[in-house]
C-alpha cells in the first residue's frame, strides 16, 4: 500500500491518493454498475480522474481493506470537500468498487472521515448527495444517523432517465451525541 495513512478504522484504512492509483479508479469508477449511481454519472478519462484525484480540491482518499489473506487491497475511495467555510459545510461522497459491495467498508469509511470533519476540520453540518435508486449509499447514511433532509425531484438524469436525488445530513451536535449513547 502506497501514500500515507491518514486515518484507521478496525477493517478499512484510509490513505492518500497517489499517482499509481489512478488506473484503478479510472477502471473501476468507469464501470456501469459503478457510475450509473453517482451524481457525476459520466465517463471520465484517465486523464480527468488524474486531474480529480491529483489537482483537486478537498480531501480525496482511498478506501484499502484486508483481503482474506489480511494483505491490503484498494476498494473504493471516500472524499470530503468543504462547500462553505462560513458556515462550516462539508460534502461527503463515497463509492465502493463493485466486488466489495455490501460488505461494510463505505459505511466505515465514511464513519472514519465524518468524525474527522468535526473534530479536526472544524465542520458544523456535513451533507450527502444520494441518487434515487441507489439504496446502498442510502444506507450508509441512515446506518451513520443522517438525516434525509428533502428531494430535489429529477435533478439528475442518469441512465437515460430523470433522478431525484436526496440530500442526507448530519450536524456536529448530533454527531457528538451519537457517539455518547
Amino acid at each position: 500500500m502506497t501514500g500515507a495513512v491518514f486515518l484507521r478504522g478496525d477493517r478499512v484504512t484510509l490513505r492518500t491518493v497517489e499517482r499509481d492509483d489512478v488506473d484503478f479508479v479510472h477502471a473501476e469508477k468507469n464501470k456501469p454498475e459503478v457510475h450509473r449511481s453517482f451524481v457525476w454519472p459520466y465517463p471520465e478519462t484517465r486523464d480527468d480522474v488524474e486531474e480529480y484525484l491529483l489537482e483537486g480540491d478537498g480531501t480525496k482518499l482511498l478506501v484499502w481493506a484486508a483481503d482474506a489473506n489480511g494483505d491490503p487491497e484498494r476498494v473504493g475511495q471516500v472524499g470530503l470537500g468543504v462547500e462553505d467555510e462560513r458556515t462550516r459545510h462539508g460534502g461527503l461522497g463515497v463509492w465502493i468498487a463493485e466486488p466489495y459491495w455490501g460488505e461494510g467498508y463505505g459505511t466505515e469509511a465514511c464513519e472514519r472521515l465524518v468524525a474527522y470533519a468535526f473534530a479536526e476540520r472544524n465542520l458544523h453540518r456535513v451533507t450527502a448527495r444520494v441518487v434515487e435508486g441507489n439504496e446502498g449509499s442510502k444506507r450508509i447514511w441512515e446506518t451513520l444517523g443522517f438525516e434525509h433532509e428533502g428531494v430535489h425531484r429529477d435533478a439528475e438524469f442518469v441512465n437515460g432517465a430523470y433522478r431525484d436525488v436526496h440530500v442526507y445530513g448530519v450536524l456536529e451536535s448530533e454527531w457528538r451525541e451519537r457517539d455518547e449513547d
